[in-house]
C-alpha cells in the first residue's frame, strides 16, 4: 500500500494513539495533518504546551490512571512497552478496533527492501554496523525502529532503491504480520520476562521477524546458540548462520583469527579479528552477523576499513574517560546479566563495576561467577543490589570479593574514583535496566558520564 493511500484510510476515522512520548509526536502529527479524529493516550495526568496545542487541533485527550479504559476507536496505535492484550486494549480490540504500532504501519507503507535485526543482546551495535557498512557503500540508508527515529512519517521520503534498516525488539514484533527481506537473529536468552509471560512467548515474538518471509528471503541465526537454530528450522526463506565456534555451509564463521564468509559459490577471508577495534568476543559475534547480512552488498575491503576505526554506539563499552590512568566505560545499555557477562568478558584485566537497578524477573545466578572471575571490586546501586550480591556470594568461585553497596551514583562514582589505581578499569555495566532511577538507560549512562565527567583532573 502507498503512503498517501494508507494515510487517506485513516481520514474520518477515530485513531488512539497509546502513549505521547517523543516518538509518537510525527504520528500524531501525520494523523491529525490527514483528518483523522484522533484520541491521545497517556497515563501522565498532565502533557502542558504539548497537550494544549492537541486540544486546539481537534484531539481528544485521554490521560491518567484510566487511560486504557473505554477506549472507543477504529484504529489503536499501541506503544510498544505495553502488552496487546492488556485490558483496555483487548476490550477495545474486542468492540471491533484495529490494533497496529507505528512500526507495523511503516511495513505496510515501506517502499524499499528492509533489513532488520532483534536479539537478547547485540542488536544494537549489530544493527548500526550493517547500517554504517552500507553507507560506506553507497547506499541511501533509513535508520529506526529500535534505533535511530520513527521512520513512518519519512516514508515519503524513502526510495525503492533504498534500504531500511531496523532495530526490533520483542515488544515491537508481539504482533508484526510482515517480515523485512533480510531478518537477523544475533541470539536468545532470557529477557524482559516483567512484561512477557514467558520465555516461550519472548522467543514466540522474536520469531516474527521471520515468520512471515517468503522463499526469496534471507534470515540468519546464530549457529552458537541452542534457541537460535531452532528458530532457524522454522524459517521459510534461506537460512545464513555465523558462529565463532564452526565452520558453516553458507554464511561467516570464524577460523582462527580469520573472519570467512562461505556460500555455494566458495569461500573468502573477509577480515582478521585484529581489524576490529571493538573490545570483546562479543563483537565479533556481532561484525559475523552483520557481514552475513551484507555479503554481496558492501565490498570486504570497505568492511575491513570500517571494522579498524569504528569505536562503538553510545552507552554500549563506550571508553569516554581516561583519568589518571584509569579508563571509566559506559556500558548502560546492559540491562541484563547476560549483556554485562559479555562486558566484562571483553577485558583481560579485573575491572571496578558498578551494577544494580530494577528487576527485570530474570535469574541473576549466572552472573555471579563471571563477576568473580573479572572483578575486583563490585559497587552496587539500587533495586537489584541484593539480588546481584547474593547471586555472587554464593556462586561457587565466591572468594571474598569485595562489595559495597552505595545510596546513589554520586557515591558509586566517587568511591570508584578513590579505589582506582593508574592502569584500572572502571565501568558502569548495571545488569539491570534504568527504571528504578531514570527514564531509559540512556538518561542513565548519561548522568553517570556527566558525574565522572566532573571528577577533577
Amino acid at each position: 500500500m502507498k503512503f498517501e493511500e494508507y494515510l487517506e484510510g485513516l481520514r474520518g476515522k477515530s485513531v488512539a494513539v497509546i502513549g505521547l512520548g517523543v516518538s509518537n509526536r510525527p504520528l500524531m502529527e501525520l494523523l491529525l495533518s490527514h483528518g483523522a479524529h484522533v484520541i491521545a493516550c497517556d497515563k501522565k495526568t498532565e502533557l502542558g504546551e504539548y497537550g494544549e496545542s492537541l486540544k486546539q487541533r481537534g484531539c481528544t485527550l485521554k490521560l491518567g490512571e484510566d487511560y486504557l479504559t473505554g477506549i472507543h476507536a477504529d484504529v489503536i496505535f499501541r506503544t510498544p512497552g505495553l502488552r496487546p492484550d492488556a485490558p483496555g486494549i483487548a476490550q477495545a480490540v474486542a468492540e471491533g478496533a484495529v490494533l497496529t504500532s507505528e512500526m507495523e504501519a511503516f511495513f505496510d507503507v515501506c517502499p524499499c527492501e528492509e533489513i532488520a535485526v532483534t536479539g537478547s543482546d547485540g542488536k544494537t551495535t549489530t544493527t548500526t554496523i550493517i547500517a554504517r557498512l552500507l553507507e560506506a557503500a553507497g547506499r541511501t540508508v533509513h535508520l529506526g525502529g529500535n534505533i535511530g527515529h520513527p521512520l513512518l512519517s519519512e516514508t515519503p521520503t524513502i526510495a525503492p532503491e533504498d534500504l531500511a534498516v531496523l532495530e526490533l525488539s520483542s515488544f515491537q514484533l508481539m504482533t508484526m504480520t510482515k517480515s523485512p527481506h533480510i531478518a537477523v537473529i544475533t541470539n536468545l536468552s532470557p529477557n524482559h520476562l516483567d512484561v512477557h509471560k514467558d520465555y516461550a512467548e519472548y522467543i514466540a515474538a522474536k520469531e516474527n521477524i521471520f515468520t512471515h518471509q517468503t522463499a526469496r528471503d534471507i534470515a540468519i541465526f546464530n549457529a552458537d546458540n541452542a534457541d537460535t537454530m531452532a528458530c532457524a528450522a522454522k524459517a521459510k526463506g534461506r537460512v545464513r548462520l555465523f558462529s565463532r565456534q564452526r565452520e558453516v555451509a553458507d554464511g561467516v564463521f570464524l577460523r582462527g583469527e580469520d573472519i570467512v564468509a562461505r556460500n555455494e559459490d566458495g569461500e573468502r577471508v573477509v577480515m582478521s579479528v585484529s581489524d576490529i577495534r571493538l573490545p570483546g568476543v562479543h563483537n565479533v559475534e556481532n561484525y559475523l552477523a552483520a557481514i552475513a547480512a551484507v555479503d554481496g552488498l558492501v565490498p570486504d575491503g570497505m568492511i575491513r576499513d570500517f571494522a579498524r576505526s569504528f569505536g562503538g554506539v553510545e552507552h554500549r563499552i563506550e571508553l569516554f574517560r581516561t583519568r589518571r590512568g584509569v579508563k571509566w566505560y559506559n556500558d548502560s545499555i546492559a540491562s541484563s546479566p547476560s549483556r554485562t557477562i559479555a562486558g566484562l568478558k571483553s577485558f583481560p584485566e579485573k575491572v571496578i563495576l558498578i551494577a544494580g537497578g530494577k528487576d527485570k524477573g530474570i535469574s541473576y545466578a549466572p552472573l555471579g561467577s563471571v563477576v568473580n572471575e573479572h572483578v575486583k571490586l563490585l559497587i552496587l546501586c539500587g533495586a537489584t543490589a541484593g539480588v546481584i550480591r547474593q547471586a555472587v556470594e554464593g556462586a561457587e568461585n565466591y572468594d571474598g570479593l569485595e562489595i559495597v553497596d552505595v545510596a546513589d551514583y554520586p557515591a558509586a562514582v566517587n568511591l570508584a574514583a578513590s579505589r582506582a589505581k593508574a592502569g584500572d578499569v572502571v565501568i558502569l555495566s548495571p545488569a539491570s535496566t534504568s527504571f528504578d532511577r531514570f527514564a531509559n538507560f540512556m538518561e542513565r549512562g548519561e548522568t553517570f558520564k556527566t558525574l565522572v565527567n566532573a571528577l577533577p583532573e
